[in-house]
């Protein structure tokens, strides 16, 4: 489960680039309106979680503690417990209202008893009328067959290291649903190359329903996409919200 992507301080830096405020976060947090306490699994640089902060208590969680660092640092991030810690074993004692996976972070978990895991764990820290919700790719949709380097390039300015150009590289386990897919990022001025091999699990809706099943949870809806439409077999993701069952 280790990933240089976000574990290596130079590769960390680059995240905020590609992964900033989206439909994903605004979903959240109109969710988090009602709610007095949320637990951001898999926080990563936390801007979600210093957003939320701001009129409510919110607990971050994330393995790296590289991505932390940053988090910590960001404006409101003083107002958030931080928590370095793996989803599938974290226990804490305390129980949360609204509970968020954003970013496609349950699909680093690989295996269906990694996944089971976190779903407990989801379990584990969500109050009676809690709820919860997180994004997974849909197989179906085959996003990985566009993440090639000439469909994936582009460019950015970073704010210290200025015009980085960007690109990734993926290929398909078809046996497991694991795709490996490479991120590399080169700096203008310098000429210098960073990249890191990662992995990720697509798993079908049938495998998601009975897993959330198993562990406890009942889903209330499912939608395609962060705008709240219904899910299709067509839909580019599949994500569930719902509370304890």
């Amino acid at each position: 489960m280790r990933d240089r992507l976000y574990e290596d301080p130079r590769l960390a830096r680059f995240y905020d680039l590609q992964n900033g405020w989206a439909s994903d976060f605004d979903f959240c947090a109109n969710l988090a309106e009602e709610a007095g306490s949320v637990l951001d699994l898999g926080c990563g640089t936390g801007q979600l979680a210093a957003a939320l902060s701001e009129t409510r208590r919110v607990t971050g969680v994330d393995p790296a503690d590289a991505m932390l660092q940053i988090a910590r640092r960001r404006p409101g991030g003083g107002r958030v417990t931080w928590i370095e810690g793996d989803a599938r074993t974290l226990r804490l004692d305390d129980r949360f209202d609204l509970i968020v996976l954003t970013g496609h972070a349950f699909q680093v978990f690989l295996t269906e008893d990694d996944q089971r895991a976190v779903l407990k764990t989801i379990a584990a820290h969500l109050s009676e009328n809690g709820c919860f919700v997180f994004d997974s790719r849909n197989p179906t949709h085959r996003a990985w067959q566009r993440w090639t380097p000439e469909q994936s390039r582009e460019y950015l300015n970073h704010p210290d290291l200025g015009r980085i150009e960007t690109w990734t590289d993926a290929s398909l386990d078809a046996a497991t649903g694991v795709v490996t897919y490479s991120t590399l990022h080169r700096v203008a001025a310098t000429g210098e190359v960073f990249d890191a091999s990662s992995r990720i699990r697509f798993t079908p809706k049938d495998a998601l329903t009975r897993l959330i099943d198993e562990a406890g949870l009942a889903v209330e809806r499912w939608m395609g996409d962060w705008t709240g439409a219904p899910w299709t077999a067509d839909s580019a993701e599949i994500i569930p919200q719902g509370r304890l069952r």
